[in-house]
């Protein structure tokens, strides 16, 4: 499997330089060739492949005076760049034809030189590891690297970006076998919430840190007297970082935090159940901000690919399930009820509920229900489903079991890995 292992960086003046320059050339290659496309879907003619554009936006325009400052970076920087652009152009194609799952892609759009975000991709052609410590970079130099954990093998692309914060990380990409951990017996069902973080089937509660809550009267001072700066005044630009690097911090310590909560819980189960909540609808409520402080979505994505790292299973149940209107003990369900209702006793049996507890036990009720169902008809459908936990450490061919689903890119607490 490929997994992403991010450094911070820390080039000097004029490394920064260069790599603002290699930032703004990759920019520029991305415009014209979106551009041309543009023009071309336009004019009724067919889509432009990466051949032509090479030659005329990349090759051809260093020799041009308007130009002629792309022959100051490295090649590999520009090529990748069209083949980044290539890349966003399949997925928004694959999305339209349905080959593609999940929300709708957008087409690529036109990059800015104030976009919070800058990036440069190199394949192994336009990097290397130096014996000091430090990584060469093609026509930027050895720039210094905070290792804080060795690399499992050699990597096969970089990514330098600069965030908000004017921070430089450098993003390597490894193959690397998956790391199987011992089988256990033990699966459970997790309940997110906002008051409660999240409420495990076997009893655990785990609080909500509220790192944004708890950073809001310094964020609201920030905010303040950046909005008392004069536009385009270098004080404003000042301003702007530090709110760039505060909110930095909050997303640093709640990565972090999500890190290890889903480490543990991997860990500690063979099989782990969670509800397909609809983060980007709630994110539209009056409860935006205490879910976006949550961060439910980053959380279930880091527990989807350590599932496939450590070879457990992991398993969503429909987000229409009734978890919270089911009793638990006898199975009836007694109706919806409002979020203020914390305890509730049941009409049928009696049993005195903990709302966020009992949705838990129902979450792992209805993952078990669905992982059988799923493969009792595997082999009427032919589906490809994950091993039973009891096979969950390799197939009888000797291959490593993959089970659960990749997730999006997000650091590994254990190890630095993130999927790639």
């Amino acid at each position: 499997m490929q997994l992403r292992y991010n450094y911070r960086l820390y080039p000097d003046a004029v490394q920064r330089r260069a790599l603002a320059q290699a930032f703004g050339c990759a920019r520029v290659v991305w415009n014209d060739c979106l551009r041309a496309r543009r023009e071309a879907h336009a004019a009724g003619l067919p889509y432009l492949t990466s051949a032509p554009l090479s030659r005329a936006l990349i090759t051809q325009a260093k020799r041009t005076e308007a130009r002629a400052w792309l022959a100051e970076v490295s090649a590999v920087v520009l090529q990748q760049s069209l083949r980044d652009l290539d890349a966003a152009y399949r997925n928004f194609f694959d999305s339209i034809k349905g080959k593609r799952k999940g929300p709708k892609v957008a087409p690529p759009r036109y990059k800015s030189k104030k976009d919070s975000r800058q990036s440069i991709r190199l394949n192994s052609n336009a990097f290397s590891l130096q014996d000091d410590g430090t990584v060469y970079v093609a026509k930027v130099g050895n720039i210094k690297v905070a290792w804080s954990r060795p690399l499992p093998t050699a990597p096969t692309s970089l990514t330098v970006t600069k965030d908000a914060a004017s921070r430089y990380f450098a993003s390597f990409v490894v193959d690397t076998e998956p790391d199987i951990l011992p089988q256990l017996d033990t699966e459970v069902g997790i309940d997110l919430g906002l008051a409660t973080f999240a409420v495990l089937s076997d009893g655990t509660k785990i609080s909500s840190p509220k790192f944004l809550r708890r950073a809001e009267k310094k964020l609201k001072r920030l905010q303040r007297d950046l909005s008392r700066k004069v536009k385009g005044s270098k004080n404003r630009a000042k301003a702007r970082i530090k709110v760039a690097r505060q909110h930095a911090k909050v997303a640093d310590r709640r990565r972090d935090w999500h890190h290890k909560a889903s480490t543990r819980i991997i860990r500690d189960n063979q099989a782990v159940y969670v509800e397909d909540l609809a983060v980007s609808g709630l994110g539209r409520t009056r409860l935006a901000k205490s879910v976006h402080d949550a961060g439910w979505s980053a959380f279930v994505a880091m527990l989807e690919y350590k599932a496939v790292k450590h070879g457990r299973y992991l398993g969503k149940i429909g987000r229409f399930e009734p978890t919270s209107q089911v009793c638990s003990a006898c199975g009836v369900k007694d109706g919806p009820k409002p979020l203020h209702i914390r305890m509730w006793t049941c009409g049928a049996c009696g049993t005195v509920h903990d709302r966020d507890d009992n949705a838990s036990k129902n979450t792992l009720a209805a993952g078990r229900a669905d992982r059988l169902n799923a493969l009792q008809s595997a082999g009427k459908t032919r589906t490809k489903v994950p091993a039973q936990h009891v096979e969950a450490g390799s197939h009888r061919d000797g291959q490593p079991t993959v089970a659960g689903i990749p997730g999006p890119w997000v650091r590994e607490h254990v190890n630095g890995a993130e999927p790639q």
